[in-house]
């Protein structure tokens, strides 16, 4: 096996002058987002001293990332997606604005903080569908599995280091510095945003309307193989999502050093996967990798809650991180493989209730699990539960195990309307 084909495939970085942007983009605004999201909790707690306080964010943003999730993805496939890119983005920055007024302030108050949590989700709501959809129209159809691999690499790096320096910097310079980055990072992103080229939608795209959610949500009913990566994202999640119980384990293990790094272990899986990502460009059988994936993850939070000693335990979350990157890598594949342009926008906005409800729903169900039966019982039921329901779900979705990018009617033509426009 030669070391190219091992590496990450950077055929859309040379091939996209737009993907290069946003790559590039995207890096900047993780790096200055994380900054935000360490120093905003820890000021919350500074101001409080409740940990109810803090805790009660999660319910602030939950709501406004489904609401405008959901319109956010009409909006994409109804105006410009480089326009909501590029406002949503600008209204972040402001949101950090806000932030730091309020830092330097002489006595900062509270609740401008959850007004801002709550804007930042709507915002985020509003831009990931756009972001997204965008993929399948600037990069070509077969390079859009090493797209994946490299915007989760993207993404990995920025979770890894991202708080790292986030808490060294709220810990010796203050958090007024920390909103100060992130204001100079989102300037820096509008500016790369402004590069980008129009995205216009389609002539006769309709405005964003409720009813135009609904056929969205429609078409992906009608389509097993997209249903089913929803279904097999949402379950792992909800089964095997247990970071809300990781400091009750860490307890457990006599091992509260150890805190910090099961919450980083599953990065440091996945930006293993994205650097040695290479072979993942040959893969065809993406809804095996989706499900193989989603199960080997379920696999290792069995085993993380399983063993005793806390070496294995990371070791067993890096893998589980490792799993939950190749699952990705298949739905994203999918995603931008077979769904229609018109539809990419709102497609992308349901994928958000994967992405937002299941980690939720995910933390509860470990917290309550962990309440009645243990930590680590919680923990291990959860992964074992998650695999069974991977099974099932293969079981009654067959044709999302079948498809292969170069027979799927849906893939085909997509891949057609591509070459069409191309030509």
């Amino acid at each position: 096996m030669s070391l190219s084909s091992v590496l990450p495939d950077l055929s859309p970085w040379r091939s996209s002058r737009d993907f290069r942007l946003l790559w590039v983009q995207g890096l900047v605004t993780y790096f200055g987002s994380f900054m935000a999201l360490v120093a905003l909790p820890l000021q919350i707690k500074e101001l409080t001293g409740s940990p109810l306080a803090v805790g009660a964010m999660g319910a602030v943003e939950l709501v406004p990332l489904v609401v405008f999730g959901l319109y956010g993805g009409a909006l994409a496939d109804a105006v410009d997606r480089r326009k909501v890119i590029l406002g949503t983005e600008a209204g972040l920055g402001l949101l950090a604005v806000v932030l730091l007024v309020n830092a330097v302030a002489p006595e900062p108050a509270l609740w401008p903080l959850y007004v801002v949590a709550a804007g930042v989700s709507a915002l985020a709501g509003l831009q990931r569908p756009a972001l997204d959809s965008l993929m399948a129209r600037i990069v070509p159809h077969d390079q859009q599995t090493a797209a994946a691999a490299l915007n989760s690499l993207r993404w990995q790096v920025g979770a890894i280091a991202g708080p790292s320096l986030a808490g060294l910097v709220v810990a010796f310079a203050g958090h007024s510095t920390a909103y100060a980055v992130t204001v100079g990072t989102f300037a820096v992103s509008v500016l790369l945003c402004l590069r980008l080229a129009p995205a216009p939608a389609a002539h006769d795209a309709d405005r964003p309307s409720l009813r135009g959610i609904v056929e969205g949500a429609r078409y992906a009913w009608s389509r097993p193989v997209l249903l089913g990566t929803y279904a097999i994202d949402l379950a792992a999640m909800f089964f095997a999502f247990p970071n809300a119980v990781f400091p009750f384990l860490a307890d457990e293990l006599d091992a509260d050093w150890s805190l910090g790094l099961m919450y980083a272990a599953g990065s440091v899986g996945s930006l293993l996967v994205g650097l040695t990502s290479g072979w993942t460009s040959k893969v065809r059988r993406h809804g095996l990798l989706v499900a193989g994936g989603a199960a080997g993850w379920g696999l290792a939070i069995a085993a993380a809650g399983w063993f005793s000693n806390v070496w294995l335990v990371l070791v067993c979350l890096a893998f589980a991180g490792a799993g939950d990157m190749l699952s990705g890598l298949g739905r994203s594949t999918i995603w931008n493989q077979t769904i229609p342009e018109e539809l990419r926008g709102r497609l992308a906005g349901i994928e958000v209730l994967s992405y937002s409800v299941g980690p939720q729903l995910g933390q509860l169900r470990a917290g309550a699990m962990a309440g009645w039966t243990g930590t680590r019982a919680s923990v291990w039921t959860g992964g074992v539960a998650c695999v069974a329901s991977v099974a099932v779900l293969a079981a009654a979705l067959p044709r999302l195990l079948a498809y292969d990018a170069a027979t799927d009617e849906d893939a085909a033509r997509r891949k057609a309307e591509r070459d069409t426009v191309g030509q």
